[in-house]
C-alpha cells in the first residue's frame, strides 16, 4: 500500500511539472468555429485545404491546424489550431498564404468565433 502511495505521489508531482513545462513553453491553442456560406463550400475548402498544408510544411511555430465539419452541418467547421507560442501565431497571420485565404475567404465565412483554449492534457505528442 505504502509503494502505491509513493507512485501515485511520483505522478502527481510528475504530471504537475509536465503542466508547468507546457505553461512555460508558453504553446498558444485555439479554436476556430465558423459558418460557411452553403454555395460556396466547396470554394472554402479549396483555400483553407491550401492554407492549412502550406502553414504545416513551411512554418516550424505551426504546430497543429486541424480543421473538422459537423457530420449534420457541413457548413459548420471547426479548425484546432496549436502554435508554440503567441509570437508563432503572430507571425502565422503575416505570411502571404494566411492573408490569401483570409482575403479569399472573407465573402464566405457568415460568422468566425475564436475560442482561446487552455490544453488539459499539455504533454500529449504533437507530430
Amino acid at each position: 500500500m505504502k509503494a502505491i502511495k509513493i507512485v501515485l505521489a511520483f505522478l502527481i508531482v510528475q504530471s504537475s511539472f509536465q503542466i508547468v513545462l507546457a505553461q512555460e513553453k508558453g504553446q498558444m491553442v485555439r479554436l476556430a468555429k465558423l459558418v460557411i456560406d452553403s454555395t460556396q463550400l466547396d470554394s472554402y475548402k479549396i483555400f483553407l485545404k491550401e492554407e492549412i498544408e502550406t502553414s504545416i510544411q513551411i512554418e516550424k511555430g505551426v504546430l497543429t491546424l486541424y480543421a473538422v465539419s459537423e457530420k449534420n452541418k457541413p457548413t459548420h467547421i471547426t479548425i484546432l489550431e496549436i502554435y508554440a507560442d503567441t509570437e508563432a501565431y503572430k507571425a502565422h497571420i503575416q505570411t502571404p498564404h494566411f492573408i490569401k485565404y483570409k482575403n479569399g475567404t472573407k465573402d464566405m465565412v457568415k460568422s468566425l468565433e475564436l475560442i482561446e483554449t487552455m490544453p488539459l492534457i499539455p504533454t500529449m505528442k504533437i507530430k
